[in-house]
């Protein structure tokens, strides 16, 4: 009989009798799967993996401590054959084709009456990848294109835009540290479905270059401000354009909620009735440190760090930050928006207790190709700034931790791909 390709459904296994002979990894890996398509799952095994045991233990599955006999398929919609015992399993095979149950035989996928995709998801779509030769089949080869459907859904690479109606609405974005490869998926994906994007300075500039040509970015720094200030004239446009029934990302540095004025956009568009989505970033505060080498935490070192914003200087009457308490910290300090105060910052902690010889590191451009790091200590830190001509946007670390990394990784870059 001339041999054919599989003809691809998918099964609705919902309250169905599902039945899995053999406890072991195949069993581990197919299961989640099995349980969250809803099926009535029967593992028979006389013994499980610690996994597949634990799934028994919260009731996700009912499992028989046996081994395999005739008629455990009975009333089966589905079966996955997966024991040690090869002659087991060809009776197994056999009882499913004599029943009509849909069979994947882990051992043979030849005597297999289903075979099981290389599966992937993406926000709410199920991507599942079959070979169509049936002789040269190569399950390797069949998740790599999984996974590469799967990525450029994920990252906006591949870009499938949704053919709906389309309700107003803005997400605000926390684009991370600077390397475009350190924002969230989720985040990728909205941009690659936007039609308007606002963008700060500080978010992931490389990603503005690969939005299609019918998108249109708007520097917040240059929107027109007038007469309101320059917070709500952002706040106006953003509502503008989302009542316009456009998908509007509002793209921001770092994360929207760390220093990122993302509460107050937030309540002018509740105000305003648009729908807002919040997708965090990775934090400039933890980010940047470790790319230049620093773990803002370590163990005998510190255990705790505490981040603030520098760009109020501690004599003035409108900061809120407690900086004689910081002082006696004997964690990290990790200062942002602090490179033009940070001699007045070293001389305050110092006042209160630092020892003037506690290391500071100021990262400049972090995870970006111009990052550059510059070493200092309490002491030393507002005359190295000048003389250094340290720039904003710089993450400041203060505390031990600067100095438990090899030498190699504190000169270190960023490591780019090619």
């Amino acid at each position: 009989m001339a041999e054919h390709p599989a003809y691809p459904v998918g099964l609705r296994l919902t309250g169905r009798r599902v039945v899995v002979l053999g406890g072991g990894q195949v069993a581990q890996r197919r299961l989640p799967a099995l349980i969250a398509a809803g099926g009535t799952v029967v593992l028979i095994s006389p013994e499980a993996t610690p996994s597949v045991e634990a799934m028994a233990d919260a009731g996700e599955i009912t499992w028989e401590r046996r081994r395999y006999t005739e008629g455990d398929l009975t009333d089966a919609w589905y079966a996955l054959i997966a024991t040690g015992d090869g002659e087991a399993n060809a009776r197994a095979s056999a009882e499913a084709e004599r029943h009509r149950v849909w069979c994947v035989r882990a051992d043979d996928a030849d005597q297999a009456t289903a075979w099981t995709p290389a599966t992937g998801h993406s926000e709410g779509v199920t991507v599942a990848v079959l070979t169509t030769d049936v002789k040269g089949r190569d399950p390797r080869h069949t998740a790599a294109i999984r996974d590469a459907v799967v990525e450029g859904l994920r990252d906006g690479t591949l870009v499938a835009r949704h053919h709906r109606t389309r309700t107003p609405g803005v997400a605000l974005v926390g684009g991370g540290p600077g390397d475009p490869d350190l924002i969230t998926v989720r985040g990728r994906r909205l941009l690659a479905e936007a039609d308007v994007v606002i963008a700060d300075r500080l978010g992931p500039r490389d990603l503005l270059a690969e939005l299609p040509p019918h998108v249109e970015v708007i520097d917040a720094a240059k929107i027109p401000y007038g007469r309101f200030m320059a917070q709500e004239a952002i706040n106006n446009a953003l509502i503008e354009h989302a009542r316009q029934g456009k998908a509007v990302v509002r793209l921001k540095g770092g994360d929207p909620y760390v220093f990122g004025r993302g509460m107050e956009e937030l309540h002018a568009l509740a105000e305003a009735g648009i729908a807002c989505t919040v997708v965090p970033g990775i934090s400039s505060s933890v980010s940047v440190p470790g790319a230049a080498g620093i773990p803002v935490t370590h163990r005998g070192v510190a255990h705790e760090f505490t981040v603030v914003s520098g760009h109020v200087a501690p004599d003035d009457e409108r900061s809120l930050v407690d900086w004689p308490s910081l002082a006696k910290l004997t964690g990290t300090l990790v200062v942002l928006m602090g490179v033009d105060k940070i001699g007045r910052i070293a001389e305050t902690l110092v006042a209160h207790g630092r020892s003037p010889q506690t290391p500071v590191a100021l990262i400049q451009e972090g995870t970006t190709a111009a990052q550059r790091r510059v070493d200092a200590t309490l002491a030393t830190v507002g005359e190295t700034v000048r003389t250094e001509e340290v720039r904003p946007p710089a993450v400041i670390v203060i505390g031990e931790v600067v100095n438990v990394g090899p030498p190699a990784a504190r000169a270190s870059k960023p490591s780019r791909p090619s």
